[in-house]
């Protein structure tokens, strides 16, 4: 299998190292718009580097990772479908609702793979919460909660253009909580603070927000999301049912501390960030979409599922700026 890769930002290198480790894999090629990035990159991986995207296109491939900035992603999507490769992209299809709808529009008659990365479902403690939710163990779910905390916050430059924390951050739990319960969110109540940086609020963004969630069975959800968690990447998801529950995160590496007597220290240290907590899920990520290139399996996680995680986010940013509950159908287009 030979596959390409367009951008060599961190996440791309990392993506383009674990390709390169699969026996499956016999090369890969990457690009970048910035080509003395990619070529860093390739001559630090060991792998081969196209002379442009345009390039890459044209070096015989098989299939596409696509990890180039979010808007480059409907061009390399629409341009990978057209060429007949399956296509693996980052999350966000796009920038906006209208460009993901455009999207998934443009390819919608085509039967090329389009698989989207939401790495958060293929963690095995993500994957063991749907599975205790889907063999009835838990009996009918009441409440989750959901936490993505970062230890610290981005660059100015990179919030200005992020889309906002609920856009960002938040819709990595937004999707999840859809795949491990399997439902459908109605409506949304969500509320947003600033107590950090200036440029949070310069770009219309908060650094601090919390979400409840309405289930289309009655269940609710709370998402809670920070840009300033100093004791480590925190990402978790409790799901409590009538019988049972589970908690997704709560390892030895979870930054919590007790503070009842005799409670035992996480012996840690804290998860410095996603690459680092979710590294096995990105790796399993992966695999998955060489099944998908080489026909064994379906696509895991389609455009439309990145639409529905978007409306999501789309409803809190309304929710939060207008102060008042929000039903999803008041955003879908």
């Amino acid at each position: 299998m030979r596959l390409g890769l367009a951008g060599t930002g961190r996440i791309g290198t990392a993506h383009a190292e674990t390709l390169k480790g699969f026996d499956e894999v016999e090369s890969v090629v990457v690009a970048d718009v910035d080509h003395a990035r990619a070529t860093a990159a390739g001559a630090k991986l060991g792998v081969e580097v196209a002379a442009s995207i345009e390039g890459l296109f044209a070096a015989g491939l098989d299939g596409l990772v696509v990890t180039a900035a979010t808007d480059a992603h409907p061009g390399l999507i629409i341009a990978a479908v057209d060429a007949g490769l399956p296509v693996f992209c980052e999350k966000p299809v796009a920038a906006d609702i209208p460009g993901t709808l455009a999207v998934i529009d443009r390819i919608g008659a085509s039967d090329v793979p389009v698989q989207i990365g939401f790495q958060r479902r293929f963690d095995a403690g993500y994957a063991a919460a749907r599975a205790a939710v889907e063999s009835g163990e838990l009996g009918w779910l009441h409440t989750l909660r959901a936490t993505t905390f970062d230890p610290a916050p981005p660059p100015a430059e990179y919030v200005a253009h992020s889309g906002g924390l609920f856009r960002d951050c938040g819709v990595h739990d937004f999707d999840v909580i859809r795949w491990v319960s399997g439902r459908e969110i109605e409506e949304v109540y969500a509320i947003g603070a600033n107590r950090g940086e200036r440029f949070f609020a310069d770009a219309g963004d908060v650094d601090t927000a919390a979400a409840t969630l309405t289930l289309d069975d009655g269940t609710l959800a709370t998402v809670s999301l920070t840009r300033y968690n100093g004791a480590g990447y925190d990402v978790r998801l409790d799901v409590l049912g009538s019988a049972a529950n589970v908690v997704v995160g709560m390892d030895d590496r979870a930054p919590l501390r007790s503070v009842e007597p005799g409670v035992p220290l996480l012996p840690g240290p804290p998860y410095p960030g996603f690459m680092e907590r979710f590294r096995p899920a990105y790796t399993t990520e992966l695999k998955a979409f060489l099944d998908v290139v080489a026909g064994r399996a379906p696509s895991p996680c389609v455009a439309a599922d990145a639409l529905e995680a978007f409306y999501i986010a789309e409803a809190c940013e309304v929710s939060r700026r207008e102060r008042r509950p929000v039903k999803l159908a008041e955003v879908r287009r």
